[in-house]
């Protein structure tokens, strides 16, 4: 099966799908998304593009991150 990653998905429906999506989101710098219950709140309606732009990371990094990990990445 094809790992498709949305960028303007919720985190909370990437995850779910693919649980793998919160090591590499923790790897990457966004340390918060692995706090108890920071999944359930913020991540209902946190996107990944929302938190590149919030966090001031590279886009093509986190792309590149991802990708190297299995995923194809829309934007």
């Amino acid at each position: 099966m094809e790992k498709v990653l949305n960028m303007e998905e919720s985190i909370l429906e990437l995850a779910t799908r693919h649980p793998e999506v919160i090591g590499i989101m923790v790897e990457l710098g966004f340390r918060d998304i692995a706090k108890p219950g920071m999944l359930q709140t913020a991540g209902r309606f946190m996107t990944l593009s929302k938190g590149i732009k919030i966090k001031k990371m590279d886009l093509n990094t986190v792309k590149l991150t991802f990708q190297s990990h299995g995923f194809k990445v829309l934007e």
